[in-house]
């Protein structure tokens, strides 16, 4: 890399990559501040088990409806104004979670929540993958995926400390927690209309000099894609390999939130205590483990050159996790969590690479949301292929066997995966 546009890639690192991970850590906590809620929403409320798996889940049926819109609209107006109008929308509906007194209310809004935080995600993968050259998006991708660990790490215990909040001017904890985390989404989301810029060629942070290098470089990497018709998003909704990474991503998104809406119910009952402020710390020990994960394994991929098969590995450790999460003994479980934290986590930063390699243009933003609408689904039959498969067996750890045996299949279609240029070859 030419010592200029390697200049101008660090000085958009330090500028934008640190405000995304702000970004990505308040969209993932206020998609699952409901599990550390869970205990004393469901005991307040009256809702029932199945209640919450469906209230939970069809965030993402209204995620995957709205997604592809969402993302198209980001790419027309720029991500300036997007996002951070549909961060304020997205925080304004997350602090209206206070008022989910009623089943209807309760998935109701939820269902507002995930067609407000639509765009996000495959928006930033689209953001960043506008500004940061191929041979950089695996390093940058990992740093953004520290967001759900660390959204976990200390979004958890703010959960906590909030929880104890309790009948102050006549709410209850969870009810601060919906509005005080809400109203954080939206503080910074107005921050993110003036803060972020949409394109290299609008950055006045950049030398003239490095604003041009940086864009001759990613025009020459458009130019260079196979399929990546610049003037048409159709192209993506046609190609076979845009639907296998879809469906790989689907089984990868039924291993996350299988384990990310249970997590500290199911560290409470290791501990044999109610959520609070000492099971959200124990419960962000597998988030610190995911943390380490997101840095080393893409790092791995880079070193070995064979990303499908290291992230087809690491999401087999998380189907190993998840397998052995069912159990009652406390440190066994707490390993077992870490691992499948550690497994799927550490996976997704080098899954992204490949949309991210080979569609570019309208035809990015549409497959890229593609990808993560097929995403969404996996989000939405996980909690609820939990309950049903225990209810069914009458058991347990039938749950955690369910989530365990999608997940190796996923790692299977992962580990096949080929690189661009190994098919080129």
């Amino acid at each position: 890399m030419a010592p200029l546009l390697r200049t101008a890639v660090r000085k958009a690192g330090w500028r934008l990559v640190p405000f995304l991970l702000l970004l990505y850590i308040l969209a993932f906590l206020d998609r699952v501040n409901i599990s550390y809620a869970k205990q004393a929403f469901l005991r307040d409320t009256g809702l029932s088990e199945s209640a919450y798996a469906f209230g939970a889940g069809i965030f993402f049926a209204a995620y995957a409806l709205f997604e592809i819109p969402s993302n198209l609209a980001l790419s027309r107006v720029g991500a300036r104004r997007w996002i951070g109008a549909t961060m304020i929308l997205w925080g304004l509906i997350s602090a209206a979670m206070m008022l989910a007194h009623t089943a209807p209310v309760f998935y109701a809004l939820r269902f507002l929540l995930g067609a407000a935080e639509a765009g996000f995600f495959p928006g930033m993968i689209w953001y960043m993958s506008s500004w940061f050259p191929a041979a950089t998006r695996g390093g940058i991708f990992g740093v953004f995926y520290f967001g759900a660990p660390l959204a976990q790490i200390f979004g958890g215990p703010l959960c906590g400390l909030l929880l104890g909040i309790d009948h102050a001017a006549g709410f209850r904890g969870w009810q601060w927690m919906f509005l005080i985390e809400g109203a954080l989404a939206v503080a910074v989301g107005a921050i993110a209309c003036l803060y972020l810029t949409s394109r290299p060629a609008e950055a006045r942070w950049l030398e003239p000099g490095e604003r041009a290098v940086l864009e001759a470089q990613l025009a020459a990497e458009e130019a260079g894609k196979e399929g990546g018709e610049a003037h048409s998003v159709l192209p993506a909704f046609v190609q076979g390999r845009v639907w296998r990474l879809g469906l790989i991503y689907g089984l990868i998104q039924m291993s996350v939130y299988g384990v990310t809406f249970y997590l500290p119910s199911e560290v409470s009952a290791l501990l044999g205590r109610n959520i609070g402020l000492v099971v959200s710390l124990v419960s962000a020990i597998p988030w610190v483990c995911a943390l380490g994960a997101a840095f080393v394994v893409p790092r791995l991929a880079r070193w070995n050159g064979r990303r499908g098969l290291t992230a087809g590995l690491s999401l087999t450790v998380a189907a190993v996790g998840i397998a052995l999460s069912a159990t009652p003994h406390a440190t066994l479980g707490l390993v077992a969590l870490s691992l499948a934290a550690a497994g799927f986590i550490g996976a997704q930063p080098i899954f992204w690479t490949f949309p991210a390699d080979e569609l570019s243009g309208p035809s990015a933003a549409g497959g890229i949301a593609l990808i993560n609408s097929i995403g969404a689904v996996g989000g939405f039959l996980a909690p609820n292929l939990k309950v049903w498969a225990e209810h069914v067996s009458g058991s347990p750890r039938a749950g955690a066997l369910a989530l365990a045996t999608t997940t190796l299949l996923g790692a299977i279609l992962l580990g096949l995966v080929r690189d661009p240029s190994r098919r080129a070859a």
